[in-house]
């Protein structure tokens, strides 16, 4: 439970990162954060002492026991860092939304993989703008050909992403009911790919 996830947003309740549970107590306790209930009241950490306990989702502590925070508030953070979206698997995965980038199709996550649009065979090198999303079925037909040469048409052209590193805040909100109302603001456009095949 300590090593679950909280959802951390700036004073402005934009979201800018995910910490653990075990963190989220930490800021709440040291006045640097205040936790987030469900009708965007923030909280003290000894106000959130004192709210109704949900079997459930909460600790036990030497005080009684305590809600779980799933969202937190920065009490001085204004503004949305800008980093750079480091390059993973995952990541290409979901800047792509999950779907090959030849068929369109969106096959369970086990069926997809990354291909090299220019094969490494052919001097394709693996970087943002040569790696795309691809399902078992299209990489194959492709093999280690260009797009051109296998007679398959990409249907967007690879670029690095310039949204914020929380790709994955979309699937963990399927988990984390708390966290949907402030992820709006996130790009759900996002896309993000893994290494694969070629």
């Amino acid at each position: 439970m300590l090593n679950s996830s909280v959802l951390v947003l700036n004073r402005s309740f934009l979201p800018v990162h995910v910490t653990s549970v075990r963190r989220a107590f930490s800021l709440i306790f040291q006045e640097v954060a205040r936790a987030v209930n469900e009708n965007y009241e923030t909280f003290d950490f000894e106000a959130w002492m004192r709210l109704p306990v949900q079997a459930e989702d909460a600790i036990g502590t030497p005080r009684g026991r305590i809600r779980v925070p799933r969202v937190i508030a920065l009490s001085g953070f204004d503004r949305v860092p800008r980093r750079s979206v480091r390059y993973s698997r995952l990541n290409v995965l979901a800047r792509d939304k999950f779907t090959c980038q030849y068929c369109g199709e969106r096959p369970h996550r086990s069926l997809l993989n990354l291909d090299h649009v220019v094969p490494r065979a052919l001097g394709g090198k693996t970087t943002w703008e040569n790696v795309v999303c691809s399902c078992v079925e299209c990489n194959r037909r492709k093999g280690g050909r260009t797009p051109e040469q296998a007679k398959l048409r990409l249907r967007r052209h690879p670029e690095r992403p310039h949204w914020m590193p929380l790709f994955n805040l979309g699937r963990q909100a399927g988990q984390q009911e708390a966290w949907r109302p402030f992820l709006g603001v996130v790009d759900s456009g996002a896309k993000s790919a893994s290494p694969g095949g070629d």
